[in-house]
């Protein structure tokens, strides 16, 4: 997989961690082993710069996705396909520390969250409807239990 994660948000983070949830996802979802994803994580201005200028909205958020190809689930192993090129998730700690402190979970908990969250919408799903909340919910769970519990020794 070829994922670039880039911290320009001050917070120091575990991007090895972020890193192996990115490919678990992936993987998971049998996106192309050669796709392309970027993840930023940004300072509250930023994201609050990137929330008013895509989605006309005021303040910062706590995640952005941004996606480029059409990628579905469902791996292409042919090689002469073209992997494509996911898209970006941009993630702000800011936001997800205030969220994480709410929730009652680690900030890096609410950023996988907020990144498995992102990555789903980058393949499509969507939460405007009950229908659409509640399949793109459940798969997030599932995909987070599973990272969790791939990360469990023994």
């Amino acid at each position: 997989m070829n994922v670039d994660i880039c911290n320009e948000s001050g917070y120091d983070l575990d991007t090895t961690a972020l890193l192996d949830l990115v490919r678990h996802v992936l993987d998971a979802m049998r996106i192309h082993p050669q796709a392309e994803l970027s993840v930023l994580l940004v300072d509250a201005l930023a994201m609050e710069r990137l929330h008013v200028q895509w989605m006309d909205e005021p303040g910062p958020t706590d995640v952005l996705a941004f996606p480029m190809d059409e990628l579905r689930p469902g791996r292409r192993d042919d090689p002469a396909e073209d992997p494509g090129l996911l898209g970006d998730v941009v993630l702000c700690p800011e936001v997800a520390a205030a969220q994480a402190a709410t929730a009652g979970h680690s900030t890096e908990e609410e950023l996988h969250l907020l990144c498995t969250h992102g990555m789903l919408h980058l393949l499509g799903y969507d939460h405007a409807d009950p229908d659409g909340e509640r399949e793109m919910f459940a798969e997030q769970r599932r995909l987070l239990a599973g990272w969790r519990a791939a990360r469990q020794p023994g």
